[in-house]
């Protein structure tokens, strides 16, 4: 077997450890955000609106790479529970700006405190040098497959 290949079988394992690290994750935010009143969905649109500011529905939808009408049900949701509000957006007429509220900011950063307590738990015997070249990996599997067809 060739370097490639034994890369390839690699990036394999990456893959197989990507998807139960993203469900478990999703049940324990799920588990702890009813302190909150979020969804998994509310929680990545606040997250989103916390790290960029105000954006447009479909912004986001491109920024995490997910459905416009799946976001727009997010930030719904979000808004009738006084998390984000709607703005006029000087660039656009008909695509309002979503911005955080002071109740939106709040409930994001106690979630996100939450699992920062986690975190610490898990980072001990980890090096900053290894979880730089563990976010190098990702984002660029993430780039490679924005570019590609997987079909």
């Amino acid at each position: 077997m060739g370097e490639s290949e034994e890369l390839t079988d690699r990036l394999t394992e990456v893959f197989d450890l990507v998807g139960p690290l993203y469900r478990r994750s999703l049940r324990k935010v799920e588990l702890d955000a009813p302190i909150e009143g979020l969804s998994v969905g509310v929680r990545a649109v606040l997250n989103l609106l916390r790290e960029e500011g105000p954006m447009t529905v479909p912004q986001m939808g491109r920024a995490q790479a997910l459905s416009r009408q799946f976001v727009q049900r997010m930030v719904n949701d979000a808004a009738e529970r006084g998390l984000v509000e709607f703005t006029a957006n000087p660039a656009h007429k008909r695509s309002s700006l979503i911005r955080l509220t002071g109740e939106g900011r709040a409930a994001i950063d106690a979630v996100r405190e939450r699992e920062r307590r986690v975190l610490r738990q898990v980072g001990g015997d980890l090096t900053e040098a290894e979880i730089d070249a563990c976010l190098r990996v990702l984002s660029r599997l993430l780039r490679i497959l924005d570019d590609i067809d997987m079909d």
